[in-house]
């Protein structure tokens, strides 16, 4: 009886743990359920109900049994930056806007993305402002917001 009121007692401290990022999770999934692996060889597709993992307490789609081994493998490999969250707002305005998961880019190895919506595609804006900037900005700004 005490092994179960303590596995409880685990259980339930573990499971309400606040998660140290925010991340959007817009639709239920990272990235709306886009396949985070696909952006790194192929255009974004969306990940399917049969393939699904959860990586620091978010659900993440795969469009494959392939992807989600690979991202199960190295998940920190494909975690978009700044919690899923447009890269230019985080950096402009250290906000958590939305994004658009069609809008992004892979820049040194990592998936940055962005609003695209109403005429404004803040991908544009932030290769015209430059990126290594901005990125050095973001990163400041996501250290205060991350876990607001």
């Amino acid at each position: 009886m005490n092994r179960i009121i303590l596995l409880l007692v685990f259980f339930i401290a573990h499971s309400t743990s606040a998660q140290s990022i925010d991340y959007n999770t817009k639709k239920g999934y990272a990235v709306n359920g886009y396949d985070v692996v696909v952006y790194f060889n192929d255009k974004p597709q969306l990940g399917n109900a049969k393939y699904v993992t959860t990586y620091d307490g978010v659900r993440y789609k795969f469009s494959n049994q392939e992807n989600l081994d690979k991202f199960n493998a190295e998940p920190i490999k494909y975690i978009p930056q700044y919690g899923g969250y447009c890269a230019y707002a985080v950096a402009v305005a250290g906000k958590k806007v939305t994004v658009d998961p069609k809008t992004y880019e892979i820049r040194n190895g990592k998936l940055y993305l962005f609003y695209n919506s109403w005429g404004n595609n803040t991908l544009e804006s932030w290769r015209e402002e430059s990126p290594d900037i901005l990125k050095s900005k973001a990163d400041k700004n996501w250290e205060k917001i991350k876990n607001k």
